[in-house]
């Protein structure tokens, strides 16, 4: 019989997901509602059970800590070694795949993985090749569109090529492969793409790996794109378990690729078995309400409404501010306020939906001094520092990563220059080889040519050094002899830079000890001691973590898409106004108006206990300022939900609101120099204004009174001046 204490702290639903017997479970877990939980448990369960192995469970997240998390949870419920288990992202698990058959992919056993940056370097490398202005065709954007079509499974040419524009960037994606297979690199998309084909294309490697994992489940189902949805349904066959969990309500990456109707597919396809959990464990009634009752205004939904036995708590709290600055202190009153009341600061987050909304948030904060911390700022494997490191080690496994050499060659500084480069890169063209063989073969002469004959020597000393070495030795001599750390060393605030140098032979030690102790109870474990291209793909999956950093208690700053999956005890949800949240370009688009109400549900559903909604009448966003009416997400937010703060004046009108727009006109015609800070003032901060001479602007602050008052005028054309209102003659715009 199987321990009770698996399913004893589970509700009806939650159990009922755990010990489902259907081939197809579509779990529709609400925000709050225990998800990771009951995806552990039903592994745990599975495995108790005695019919299942833990190597037949195959467990696919979207991020790394989640995977890590799930990992820990299982390890507690389970006796048993669980470290050989595959649960891991997609791209993860794709990249495991392919290292252990990379011959039937046709990929070099050290392949390197590119990550975004080194994407963008490798196509204007090409861009250049081809003669193509990348003015008018951006390696980004390219980069985004084959990033999409190998999302959708095309490979170059495979699309509708009718348009120029997108039969050029297909020249340039068939030249990309082309040279991404000859310097042996594959992008994130490629991993995924890879190995459909390499299933697909070879059916006994297919049934080996359907008959080994009987049972699939998913994480964050919503967020799946249709390629990733086929990857499944062809791992998971005609007999596999296929065990889902998801939200509709929050599927929000739809602009990375992500498909809410894979959800409504599967139940369709599959003849899915649906269990909803709907108990909310996070949020109190008012919010849970208010949040039910925006998304309902979203057709086509699978359909649940959260609730929570934790009571209905307090209500919303809603502040209109003047301007955005007014916004920024009332947010800093408050949290100063919670506080003060024992909340953590680190218990709190500032929500935008536009990253330029943060400049004005955290001046404030900084002036305030109130700690705070920009979720998402650069990881470990992000930093320049490391990234050189990195490209150190990724000639020593493979001299023929033409991004890698031309991102270290001449770091430190050795007198290559971009000529230099140029002369190198023609040889290497003219020849049809790479990079590393053309300076072997020819070195260019002089300075320069000694500068690239030294630096072919040291990577080939770094080869011969890596032969029979550990991870953290081959980590610790590029550290070393590259130069990277004496170059640090000699900045005068390079101590940092020089410290990560030394966590990244660390960070190798112990990616060598995990991962020895990770494949032991594996018996589809390759058969070979861990490899510097291992540890090389971990950095390039562990780079695209979203982590805040740890430390000290900080009020967290972040936008809403990077909130999901978190919760704190109060939130802050800021620029609530037409134009910005739900953002102009989705106000016209059914599916995007329908994401952005999406998002707007997450947000609140991040909140347990305090709530704010917040907007301003005016607010400053790329050197303009706007003016929007209220979003009408705060019209779909039942009033009885929601305390509305009452407007405090103008921060320079002491003792009446601002006057209407014609009532400024008529004031301003009647008496220019009316003072800005007395009562009635025709002025305030983020009105336009007009000057005979500078022409249009907009006031950003003021002081003094009476023949003393002077504002601070930002200029279309003449930037920031200080004008007395005595004798500017201003008028409004």
């Amino acid at each position: 019989m199987i321990s009770s204490n698996i399913l004893e702290s589970l509700n009806p639903q939650q159990a009922a997901a755990v010990t489902s017997d259907r081939r197809a479970t579509l779990i529709l877990a609400g925000a709050g509602s225990g998800k990771t939980r009951v995806l552990t448990s039903r592994i745990a369960w599975l495995v108790r059970s005695g019919e299942v192995s833990p190597h037949s469970i195959l467990a696919v997240t979207f991020t790394n800590k989640a995977a890590r998390e799930m990992l820990t949870r299982i390890s507690t419920l389970l006796p048993i070694n669980i470290r050989g288990m595959w649960v891991g992202t997609f791209h993860g698990l794709c990249n495991r795949l392919l290292r252990i058959h990379h011959r039937e992919a046709g990929l070099p056993e050290t392949f390197q993985i590119l990550d975004s940056a080194d994407q963008q370097a490798l196509l204007k490398r090409i861009l250049r090749g081809m003669n193509i202005d990348e003015e008018k065709s951006p390696a980004r954007e390219i980069g985004w569109f084959i990033n999409a079509e190998k999302e959708q499974g095309r490979r170059a040419g495979a699309g509708d090529v009718s348009d120029p524009m997108v039969e050029r960037w297909s020249e340039v994606y068939l030249r990309y492969e082309q040279q991404c297979v000859r310097e042996g690199l594959a992008d994130f998309p490629e991993l995924l793409l890879r190995c459909f084909e390499l299933l697909t294309g070879n059916e006994d490697l297919l049934a080996h790996y359907r008959s080994r994992f009987s049972h699939i489940l998913v994480d964050e189902f919503q967020d799946t794109s249709r390629l990733q949805y086929q990857w499944l349904k062809l791992l998971a066959g005609e007999r596999s378990s296929l065990c889902v969990v998801g939200d509709d309500d929050q599927s929000i990456y739809g602009f990375r690729g992500a498909s809410a109707q894979n959800m409504s597919d599967f139940q369709t396809e599959f003849g899915a078995h649906v269990i909803k959990l709907e108990q909310n464990y996070r949020s109190y009634g008012a919010i849970l309400d208010a949040a039910n009752a925006l998304i309902r205004n979203n057709p086509h939904r699978l359909g649940k409404e959260l609730w929570t036995s934790q009571g209905r708590g307090e209500l919303l709290r809603h502040f209109e501010a003047a301007d955005d600055s007014e916004e920024a202190s009332y947010v800093v009153e408050e949290v100063k306020r919670l506080r003060d009341q024992g909340v953590e600061l680190s218990q709190m987050a500032l929500l935008y939906r536009s990253n330029a909304q943060s400049r004005v948030l955290e001046h404030t904060l900084f002036s305030s001094g109130l700690p705070y911390r920009v979720y998402g700022g650069l990881r470990f494997f992000e930093r320049q520092e490391i990234k050189h490191a990195l490209a150190y080690l990724r000639l020593v496994a493979n001299p023929g990563d033409d991004a890698a050499l031309l991102r270290v060659v001449n770091i430190p500084a050795r007198g290559v220059g971009a000529r230099t480069l140029e002369l190198v890169q023609q040889a290497a063209l003219d020849q049809g080889i790479s990079l590393w063989e053309a300076a072997r073969a020819r070195p260019p002469s002089g300075k320069a040519g000694a500068g690239v004959a030294g630096f072919v020597s040291l990577i080939e000393s770094l080869r011969a050094q890596a032969v029979g070495q550990g991870l953290a030795g081959i980590a610790e001599a590029v550290v070393e002899r590259s130069g990277l750390k004496a170059l640090y060393q000699a900045e005068r605030d390079g101590a940092d830079r020089v410290e990560n140098l030394d966590e990244l032979v660390n960070a190798a030690a112990t990616f060598e000890a995990d991962t020895h102790s990770l494949t032991e109870g594996d018996p589809e474990a390759p058969p070979r001691g861990v490899t510097l291209a291992d540890f090389l793909a971990h950095a390039a999956l562990e780079a695209g973590d979203n982590q805040a950093e740890a430390g000290a208690q900080a009020l967290q700053l972040m936008t809403v898409h990077a909130s999901k999956g978190l919760e704190f005890e109060a939130v802050f949800l800021c620029g609530l106004e037409e134009g910005l949240f739900p953002h102009e370009n989705a106000v016209n688009q059914e599916s995007g108006l329908e994401e952005e109400r999406r998002l707007m549900y997450v947000a609140l559903t991040r909140a347990r206990h305090h709530l704010y909604l917040t907007s301003a009448e005016a607010r400053m966003l790329h050197g303009r300022s706007r003016y929007n009416q209220p979003s009408r997400f705060m019209a779909e937010i039942p009033a009885e939900l929601v305390e509305r703060i009452a407007k405090r004046p103008p921060r320079w009108t002491s003792h009446t609101a601002t006057p209407s727009w014609a009532g400024n006109a008529r004031a301003a015609a009647a008496s220019p120099a009316q003072s800005a800070g007395a009562p009635g003032s025709a002025w305030r901060i983020g009105q336009n204004v007009l000057h005979g001479k500078f022409g249009p602007g907009v006031i950003m602050d003021a002081e003094g009174r009476g023949l003393d008052a002077r504002v601070q005028v930002k200029f279309r054309d003449v930037g920031v001046k200080w004008l007395a209102l005595e004798y500017a003659k201003l008028i409004p715009a």
